[in-house]
Parts: C-alpha cells; sequence; structure tokens
C-alpha cells in the first residue's frame, strides 16, 4: 500500500514507497571533465548527495544548463537534461516547467551564461516566479574561453581581455535576483560543503523561483578569487552564517556580531550580549532587510551566506495551468470568428 506525501521538491506529490536512492544513483558513467581542483567538483558532489532527500524518481528530474564549465553539469547527474545554448538554459526550463508542471527543474548556470548573455531570461523567470532552482556558479571569470573578466570580476581585474584592468562595475547576482523578484534567494560557498548541500536543499524544496548563488573557485584563471574571507582558516571571522530568527553573529567563538543603525549595518565588536543584534527575517515580503545584509562585503563587513529571502507566491506555471483549465472548462473558442475579428487590413 503506498502513501503519498508532499515532502518533495516544491511541494509536490511523492510516494513513500519508492525505492530509497543514494548518491551513486545519480552519478552518471560519463567522465567528469573539469579541471583537478576546481570548484564545479564540490558542487556536483553535494547536488548528488542532496538530491536522494527529495525522494524523487530520477526520471521526473530534468538538469538544463547553458554554456560554460557549468554547464556540463547535466551529463554528470544520473537524469533527464539539456545541455542548451549560451544563456539561453532558463527559457527551455520555462517552457518544460510550463508544458510539464510535474517535473523537478533545475538550471545550472554561470556569471557569464546567467549574468552577460543570459541576463533578460534570468529577470524575467525570476519576476514570473517559475518553479525551478537556479544555481549559478560565480567564479567572477570566464573559465571555459580560458580568463576573460566576467560580469562579476571585481572593478580593476587584469585577465586576458582586460590587460588594463576592468573599468566595469561588477554585478551582485544574489541583489539581482532579490530586485527580479526571486522569491527564495541563498548564497553559499564551493568549499564548505555542508551549508552548500543545506542550500540547494532548501532551494529544492521551495515553490517557486530558488536562485542560489555559489561562490566558487577557478584554480586556473582567477584562483584564490574569495580565499580572503572563504578560505577555512579565516572563514569564521570573515564570513556570517545569516538564519531566520536568529541575531548575527560571528567569529569563532561568535562573539561579533551585526546592528543595524538606520539602514546602515555595523559591526559590534566582542558583543556581551543579542541585545540590539541584528535578527535575520528571511520571511519578510518586503527585501529591503536582505538588501542590506547582500551590500555586507569584506573587508568592512563579514560576507553573509545562507539564505536572504524565503517568501510565498503564485508560481508562473501553476498560473498557466489554471488559465489552461479555465478555458477548457468554457465553449470552445470560434477560431475562425478570432482570426475574422479585430482590426484587418487590406494592402495592395
Amino acid at each position: 500500500m503506498t502513501t503519498p506525501t508532499t515532502n518533495g521538491a516544491g511541494g509536490q506529490v511523492v510516494d513513500d514507497d519508492l525505492p530509497v536512492l543514494t548518491r551513486k544513483d545519480f552519478v552518471s558513467n560519463q567522465e567528469v571533465r573539469w579541471c583537478p581542483g576546481c570548484g564545479d567538483y564540490s558542487i556536483l558532489a553535494q547536488m548528488q548527495k542532496m538530491l536522494p532527500e527529495l525522494r524523487i524518481p530520477r526520471e521526473n528530474l530534468v538538469f538544463i544548463s547553458g554554456i560554460g564549465c557549468s554547464s556540463r553539469f547535466p551529463y554528470y547527474v544520473e537524469t533527464y537534461g539539456f545541455h542548451s545554448i549560451h544563456g539561453r538554459a532558463l527559457t527551455l526550463a520555462t517552457g518544460l516547467k510550463t508544458a510539464r508542471p510535474e517535473l523537478t527543474v533545475f538550471v545550472i548556470t554561470g556569471d557569464g551564461d546567467g549574468l552577460s548573455i543570459g541576463g533578460n531570461h534570468l529577470l524575467h523567470a525570476m519576476r514570473r516566479n517559475v518553479d525551478f532552482t537556479v544555481v549559478l556558479f560565480n567564479n567572477r571569470i570566464y573559465g571555459l574561453t580560458k580568463g576573460q573578466f566576467s560580469p562579476t570580476s571585481e572593478f580593476g581585474k587584469v585577465t586576458k581581455s582586460s590587460p588594463y584592468g576592468t573599468t566595469e562595475q561588477p554585478l551582485n547576482p544574489t541583489r539581482i535576483a532579490l530586485a527580479a523578484g526571486a522569491t527564495f534567494v541563498a548564497r553559499s560557498v564551493d568549499r564548505d560543503t555542508k551549508h552548500l548541500e543545506e542550500m540547494l536543499h532548501l532551494a529544492a524544496l521551495h515553490k517557486g523561483t530558488s536562485f542560489v548563488e555559489v561562490y566558487q573557485n577557478c584554480n586556473i584563471f582567477n584562483d584564490g578569487a574569495f580565499d580572503a574571507f572563504a578560505d577555512k582558516e579565516v572563514r569564521q571571522d570573515r564570513m556570517v552564517y545569516i538564519e531566520h530568527g536568529k541575531p548575527l553573529r560571528f567569529g569563532k567563538q561568535l562573539e561579533h556580531g551585526v546592528r543595524l543603525n538606520g539602514f546602515k549595518p555595523e559591526v559590534v565588536e566582542n558583543a556581551a550580549s543579542d541585545e540590539g543584534l541584528l535578527v535575520h527575517d528571511a520571511n519578510l515580503d518586503n527585501p529591503t532587510l536582505a538588501n542590506i545584509l547582500v551590500g555586507m562585503d569584506y573587508p568592512a563587513f563579514p560576507v553573509p551566506i545562507g539564505v536572504f529571502r524565503d517568501v510565498e507566491a503564485p508560481t508562473f506555471d501553476g498560473l498557466i495551468e489554471k488559465q489552461v483549465e479555465d478555458a477548457r472548462a468554457k465553449t470552445p473558442p470560434d477560431f475562425e470568428k478570432i482570426l475574422a475579428g479585430g482590426e484587418t487590413w487590406e494592402v495592395s
């Protein structure tokens, strides 16, 4: 006897009597072809570890990617997948989720693929609140094409395509997700594997557009881009793990805190108590607080990672499905009348 529950990704119904899957079930027979030491290996491993927790059959999981090092991802996961063209992963994912809403869809992209040629698609997918999970690998460089600056490269970055340093201000992917209205927004880092797996899991369970930015090291063309604050020896003092309902504290003994002075965050060193410290609320519909947190950056502040926003809203695919059901329930339309109706022109 089967017992359906709703503990699947996006709240979909899953069957408790399904075979228990393991990470090995999500490892494909394809040779993983990333540079040795690349942060992509960590993201792949945490995704493969997380997927069995969703209790969703592999045939109901789909990974869609664009172009870039990150976009090889669908080859390495034993599910259905598309390796699409540059910047267009979100268009395919939107179409698939709209046509097959029962599927759980992941979009894998990078700071170049997702924020440059694919930037507009990313904005519109998030404002529509399509029910899928977007994982953006941010290594602040174009790795596949051998080291040109990307939309997230820091100002003044010297690369093969900017030998005198970039003259562009970098985009902040998490801030863009908030501005576009994504209903779940999180950030993690490739080398903190436990935290990364947790963020991927929470994102997959969310109903609506989930966006996860992952700070990912490219050890060939931008090695150490995040070492200043993410390296294991310094991360406790230079990153702050934000958790819903908890005050912002950091340091090896959680001895430091963050408070708000108006709309300006301030570091409180050796905070004796939690009184006055900023308490994170990821469920606020207004994204002002999340934007303040996203604006914190090293060295002035500890870099925040965790869930910035987690709210509920109608999904695009759900609304489309309801619209189709309503249309089918009515008298079938007269297409001849539709085609002949309205304004017409005669061209001579």
